[in-house]
């Protein structure tokens, strides 16, 4: 009996791994992901799985945005790579270069769940809609700074109304699509209500933001369906319209978006209105304005001409009032004169009157004023008998007498009684 050769047990595994990687250099297998773990290393490690059988399955870090999509557990997808074995746990498994999600309605149940899952955060509610501004002074574009994208919407706003754009170039598909875009929205939120200061000038803050990219397939289209693209959009203070794809296609930025476009044209469509219905309308609303105008003047006029038949002559009124005025005018004269006679006359019967009862009348009579030594007035003979001496005051001065006969006593005549014949 011919002996058999005796193998270590790397030998085997060394064996086994021979066989399977020649054997399975490349092939694609077909399952559904489960059990999914990514490690902080950044390699993936998931199973693909049938009804009957199992499959270990490992992809290595650095895979395109395409395959990490793919790989969610409960996807069925389509992986390509190769088998080999793994001599530490004694199984085979594969090593997934690249996978893509096995036919379109699978994809669409993953962005369904997807859906569900950001509508339950209230990220495509209404109440967060914002109101696209109806004539934007600044508008910024987020999409690919080739193709035909850009071109249809600038040359769409230049032919509606024309409005300085700003675009910020990313990826539209494929690895690093998703995040580019999202760091686009939030760029442009980010920059100051006043502008931001650069070398070449002053970039103002956008008044709207156009997302858009063409059409494509639901693959091509998977990064406007990813949730930083979501989230940034739903949380942007700027007002967003997006524009991903034709009209039958609708992505999940579409449900954040404040506004979606069936296309980028529509897109621009919906920015701005058109400068030449504006002007046509408002030249309109001057029509109207100037026809309101003339009607009113001319309703006016006709209320004014049947109230003015009413009303008596002014010119005459006119006339009227001055003659009144004229004849108060002389009446009034007339009065003041007599007026003044009449006081003037009084006046001088004052006058007279006073001029009759003053003392020095009275002194021309031959009457006499008597005042003692101080000058103090002598009324009676009781009086006059007191003193030693007086003054008898006349018309034109005074004389000094004694009382009783007493002719060596000299009267005084007082300062008083001395301006008193002085003024006499």
């Amino acid at each position: 009996m011919e002996q058999l050769p005796v193998f270590s047990v790397s030998e085997v595994s060394n064996l086994l791994k021979d066989v399977v990687e020649g054997a399975f250099s490349f092939v694609q297998v077909q399952g559904e992901v489960s059990g999914t773990k990514r490690a902080s290393s950044g390699h993936i490690y998931f199973s693909l799985k049938d009804k009957d059988a199992v499959l270990n399955a490992i992809c290595w870090r650095g895979a395109d945005a395409t395959t990490n999509q793919a790989i969610q557990d409960g996807m069925e997808i389509v992986a390509q790579g190769k088998l080999t074995t793994y001599a530490g746990r004694s199984n085979y498994q594969m090593i997934v270069q690249s996978a893509q999600i096995a036919g379109e309605g699978a994809l669409l149940k993953m962005l369904e769940e997807r859906k569900k899952k950001l509508a339950a955060e209230g990220l495509f509610d209404d109440a967060r809609k914002k109101k696209i501004p109806f004539l934007p002074e600044n508008i910024a574009v987020i999409t690919s700074p080739t193709g035909a994208v850009i071109r249809d919407i600038m040359h769409r706003l230049k032919d509606r109304f024309p409005r300085p754009v700003y675009l910020w170039p990313v990826l539209v598909q494929g690895e690093g699509a998703a995040e580019q875009v999202a760091a686009a929205v939030q760029g442009f939120n980010k920059i100051p209500v006043d502008g931001l200061e650069t070398k070449n000038g002053t970039i103002p803050r956008p008044d709207v933001i156009i997302v858009a990219r063409g059409g494509g397939s639901l693959e091509d289209l998977l990064p406007f369906s990813e949730e930083c693209v979501v989230r940034a959009v739903a949380s942007s203070q700027i007002p967003i319209i997006s524009a991903v794809g034709h009209e039958t296609d609708t992505m999940l930025i579409d449900y954040a978006s404040d506004l979606r476009a069936p296309t980028p044209t529509g897109a621009a469509e919906k920015a701005v209105p058109v400068r030449m219905e504006i002007k046509s309308a408002l030249d309109g609303f001057g029509l109207r304005l100037n026809d309101s105008l003339l009607r009113l003047v001319k309703e006016k006029q006709l209320r004014l001409d049947v109230l003015t038949k009413g009303i008596p002559n002014l010119k005459e009124i006119i006339e009227m009032s001055v003659q009144k005025l004229d004849d108060r005018a002389e009446r009034l004269q007339t009065a003041m004169k007599n007026i003044l006679q009449r006081f003037s006359d009084r006046l001088l019967m004052a006058s007279r009157l006073l001029d009759a009862a003053s003392y020095e009348k009275t002194l021309e009579k031959g009457f006499a004023l008597v005042t003692d030594a101080r000058g103090h007035v002598v009324s009676n003979a009781a009086m006059a008998r007191q003193q030693h001496s007086l003054n008898l005051g006349f018309v034109d001065g005074f004389v000094p007498v004694l009382v009783g006969g007493n002719r060596r006593a000299k009267p005084k005549i007082t300062e008083k009684q001395a301006s008193l014949f002085d003024e006499i």
